[in-house]
């Protein structure tokens, strides 16, 4: 009976990203909106979350492979810290969008100024479903799009590599 609950413990974790080998057992729930955005950034992004502070060990970063930015934050904050009524913590996500895009939204219900962000450019969104799923997820792939990787930083790499290797040429 220990051996049957057990693997479907281990199947539901796996479900919701979790692995039980390595004691990951944040996020059990099932339909948060929290586990839905992981799952969604792991298979469209192919980023884990990665959980960077003891003093905060639920707070998630979601950032790019090839050059480690940061895409969204999920982190729970104090509804006070906020500027919001009520008691306890609630759930958010930092993601970055166009100046103009940020103004627009926070004005709207479920959006506020980046929580320890640049508040220019990047929003905080309540994760307590006051802002749709497919909203959310939109603005992700925003934040995915506005952090990725410059052409043009690409080309000025590739350039001061070369003006590296032209000049250790010139010194030999």
């Amino acid at each position: 009976m220990t051996a049957h609950f057990s693997g479907a413990v281990n199947v539901l974790f796996i479900i919701c990203g979790g692995d039980m080998s390595k004691g990951e057992f944040r996020f059990m729930k099932e339909k948060s909106l929290r586990g839905e955005i992981l799952a969604y950034a792991k298979e469209k992004y192919h980023s884990e979350a990665e959980y960077l502070w003891e003093s905060s060990p639920d707070a998630a970063v979601l950032r790019h492979g090839d050059n480690r930015k940061w895409y969204a934050l999920i982190m729970k904050v104090e509804r006070a810290r906020l500027g919001l009524s009520g008691e306890g913590e609630t759930d958010i996500l930092n993601v970055k969008c166009g100046s103009d895009m940020a103004l627009l939204l926070r004005g709207m219900d479920g959006f506020l100024p980046a929580y320890h962000m640049n508040k220019t450019k990047w929003i905080s969104v309540l994760l307590d479903k006051t802002v749709g799923k497919d909203m959310v997820l939109d603005l992700i792939d925003t934040s995915f799009v506005l952090t990725a990787p410059k052409k043009s930083d690409k080309k000025s790499r590739e350039s001061t590599k070369k003006i590296r290797k032209e000049v250790k040429g010139q010194k030999q």
